[in-house]
């Protein structure tokens, strides 16, 4: 099972994205845990849990360096979701990016 991040600047407006890319994820019978949280929320998550890549919110993509910093040397990917792919809830494409980056 891959774990998968997404950092937004609340954790609200990446809910519904988080469940169009669960979806996704049982049509392709990929087993991903997928969640979003604040980044305020970020930092406590990352140490608690094994996450195998970051995705930022393009509401926080200033925060790209900061969160590449936090996880270096760990091996997880960070990048910040296309925000077409965003606006338009394409959970599809988001999830594709995110096994691009692990590698899938």
């Amino acid at each position: 099972m891959k774990t998968i991040m997404l950092v937004c600047s609340a954790g609200m407006s990446t809910s519904l994205l988080v469940t169009k890319m669960e979806t996704a994820a049982k049509e392709e019978n990929f087993d991903a845990e997928i969640f979003a949280v604040s980044s305020t929320e970020a930092n406590n998550v990352l140490e608690e849990k094994n996450i195998d890549v970051l995705l930022l919110g393009p509401q926080v993509r200033f925060m790209l360096k900061q969160f590449e910093e936090k996880v270096a040397g760990k091996g997880i990917p960070v990048a910040v979701i296309n925000m077409a792919d965003y606006g338009m809830m394409n959970g599809q494409k988001v999830l594709q990016e995110a096994k691009q980056l692990m590698g899938q």
